[in-house]
């Protein structure tokens, strides 16, 4: 990794060999703003990147500054993002279906001064309230910065962005991550070999992921960057124009979650599906068994992985070189450089394939290199999350005789639904905001579709009558204060929540109980009616 930056890899790149594509989109994909697709090559996206970057050199940004980006997927975003990363400026990249609340929130963490939008989401930012924040679409004259730069170049160590994950401890968290991170995410990316072998300035990585999450940020965009491919961002994932879109590209890398082949497989069998180019498909939390049937089908292999925002591609895994018994959640080899361990609840070391807490760092000198640099303003999170000179990942694995490790259950509160990680304390403080009650509990429940929905669990004040009407409201007020994917999708009305003699919640009686609840049939099912509580709460 000589090259310490994404924006220096890629001028490098653009340099040399300004005539590959760097940005694709088909008409199929039928992106609302680029009906007839796109085809932007590296020497003119350089070109764009280099006018921009001098706008905020002149407008005075520079090291130390971070700028929030509102461009969904959009070329916009890779111009926007390398011309800040080439002077040491760090990104706050923004999910575009935000309540003001949780903008709010994520602005205010991140001290961000200025804020890049799309037009459309203008209503959005200025409901948001944040009126220390300037806000520019593209194209406009760039603010000046609030306290002007004297540094413009980013180093190895220089903040590249700002990622909000959640953890269990309610709101999200920011991880800070380095150039080095995503230099060292791409690294893994590019070098995993197998069956993800990749080639030097041929490579076409198509993406329904948002530029928000380290994979499609650090693994796609910064993995396309270093092989000089391509990258393909789509806005968001569409089944019914998915093998179209995939062929029509000519992607060779295709990304997904989990819900991506489960919803796949139930479409009609086309000529469409099986016309691709692809080699593989990277997609991490694929449920077992919906892997064999769809590589079956589609005729694509599935490289599993693991990783979370917090290691990298320090401590990553995957099954790119590895045979394993079809049917089991394995999630492949740790790289080279990542140390790990596999610890009970006491902090002991468990034998091989007894489940356990997955420990990691990086083999050396310094056990964080590669890793994120800290939660934003929450030194103590980080000194937590680092007990012991481990980072401690909250997902429970084992290991068998050959090495490979095989997903088994997470220890976070956490709801993992269609590759998001949902704070069930955020969803907790959004239900009791509902005057009508008492309290709430939510939990994971399993979903054949997306990995884990949400379960809340509801105990109303005496005023209140339970019912599906009851539980439409409830769901409607939610939907002001949540995002789209965050509403509970099942909900039950209780008259007490499991709570142990100390009166601390019982969060596995809860996941125990909403798991039987949806099988018996006996929980309010609201899946369908979460679109429309959305489409109320905007109105």
């Amino acid at each position: 990794m000589s090259i310490v930056t994404p924006y220096l890899a890629f001028a490098q790149k653009a340099r040399s060999r300004p005539d590959l594509p760097f940005l694709i989109a088909p008409a199929s994909a039928g992106l609302p703003y680029a009906p007839d697709g796109f085809h932007l090559t590296y020497g003119s996206v350089l070109e764009a990147v280099e006018t921009l970057k001098a706008a905020f050199r002149q407008a005075g940004y520079g090291q130390g500054c971070r700028v929030a980006l509102l461009l969904q997927n959009r070329p916009e975003f890779f111009v926007h993002w390398l011309a800040l990363n080439g002077l040491g400026v760090s990104i706050v990249p923004i999910n575009s279906d935000m309540r003001p609340e949780e903008l709010r929130f994520q602005l205010e963490v991140s001290k961000a001064r200025l804020l890049i939008a799309l037009p459309e989401f203008a209503a959005l930012a200025d409901t948001a309230g944040c009126s220390d924040v300037a806000i520019c679409f593209p194209g406009q004259p760039i603010a000046p910065a609030p306290d002007a730069a004297t540094e413009f170049e980013g180093i190895a160590d220089t903040e590249c962005a700002l990622l909000f994950t959640s953890g269990s401890t309610g709101l999200p968290k920011a991880c800070i991550l380095t150039n080095t991170y995503f230099m060292t995410l791409a690294d893994w990316y590019v070098n995993q070999g197998g069956i993800a072998d990749m080639g030097e300035d041929c490579e076409i990585a198509l993406t329904p992921l948002p530029m928000f999450h380290m994979n499609a940020l650090g693994c796609t965009t910064v993995g396309m960057i270093v092989k000089g491919g391509a990258v393909v961002p789509l806005d968001r994932f569409h089944a019914s124009r998915w093998w179209q879109t995939v062929t029509d590209s000519g992607a060779t890398i295709v990304h997904c979650l989990g819900v991506i082949p489960a919803i796949l497989l139930q479409l009609p069998v086309s000529d469409a599906e099986r016309a691709h180019k692809a080699r593989f498909t990277l997609g991490p939390g694929v449920d077992a068994r919906h892997k064999v049937a769809f590589e079956e089908r589609f005729n694509l292999p599935i490289v599993e992985a693991w990783a979370m925002t917090e290691t990298g591609g320090a401590a990553v895994t995957s099954t790119a070189r590895d045979a394993y018994q079809p049917g089991l959640r394995c999630i492949g080899r740790p790289r080279e450089g990542m140390q790990y361990r596999i610890v009970d609840d006491a902090g002991l070391d468990v034998a091989g394939r007894v489940p356990g807490e997955l420990l990691v760092r990086s083999a050396g000198d310094d056990p964080r290199r590669g890793f994120f640099s800290g939660y934003l303003g929450d030194a103590a999170a980080t000194q937590e999350a680092w007990t012991d000179g481990w980072f401690h990942t909250g997902d429970v694995v084992y290991e068998d005789e050959g090495g490979l490790l095989y997903f088994f259950d997470r220890k976070k509160s956490i709801v993992r639904r269609s590759g998001e990680n949902i704070a069930v304390l955020e969803v907790e403080a959004a239900l009791l905001a509902d005057p009508m009650i008492e309290t709430a509990a939510v939990a994971p429940v399993p979903d054949d579709i997306r990995g884990e929905e949400v379960f809340a669990f509801v105990v109303l004040k005496p005023s209140a009558i339970a019912g599906r009407d009851r539980a439409l409201a409830i769901l409607h007020t939610a939907a002001a204060r949540l995002s789209y994917h965050k509403l509970p999708g099942f909900m039950v009305f209780v008259e007490r929540l499991p709570v142990s003699s100390t009166q601390k919640l019982q969060r596995g009686v809860l996941k125990s109980q909403a798991g039987n609840l949806v099988a018996s049939g006996d929980a309010l099912d609201l899946r369908s009616d979460k679109a429309k509580a959305r489409h109320v709460a905007h109105s």
